[in-house]
Formats: structure tokens, sequence, C-alpha cells
């Protein structure tokens, strides 16, 4: 049976066989690991570093563009 590994971020698929080390399946990968506290890590693939990007933008808090303006100050 196939073991199947997912981008975390487009769903892309690749199938390796049982036993393969991971780092022969997910070549050209990325793999993030987050630590959640003791003993708990959570491991994320990425295909790409643009499908990393794109997660790591999704977890970064983006600051209101209104509020960014109200720093321009008067232009007159």
């Amino acid at each position: 049976m196939k073991t199947q590994r997912v981008c975390f971020s487009c769903g892309r698929k690749i199938e390796g066989s049982p036993g393969e080390p991971p780092c022969r399946a997910l070549k050209g990968w990325l793999t993030i690991s987050h630590w959640k506290g003791a003993g708990s890590v959570e491991h994320y693939n990425f295909c790409s570093f643009g499908c990393l990007k794109s997660w790591v933008d999704v977890q970064v808090p983006r600051v209101p563009e209104i509020f960014l303006k109200s720093f321009e100050g008067d232009k007159n």
C-alpha cells in the first residue's frame, strides 16, 4: 500500500512506498516543524516556497490598511 503526503497549502499529493524515508519521497519539498508544547510537534509539508509563503502569509496577522494610512499625515 502506498503512503500519500499532501502539500498543506495547495493540496498537491505525492505517493511514496511504505517504509520509504520522507526525505526520498519529498525530495525538493519543504517540511516545517511547529512545536506546540512539551512533546507535541506538528509537521507541515509544502511542495514549493510559494506554497510555504502562502501558508505563512495566512498565519501572520495583517495590519489594516486604513490604520497604516492614518500615519501618512496631512499632505497640505
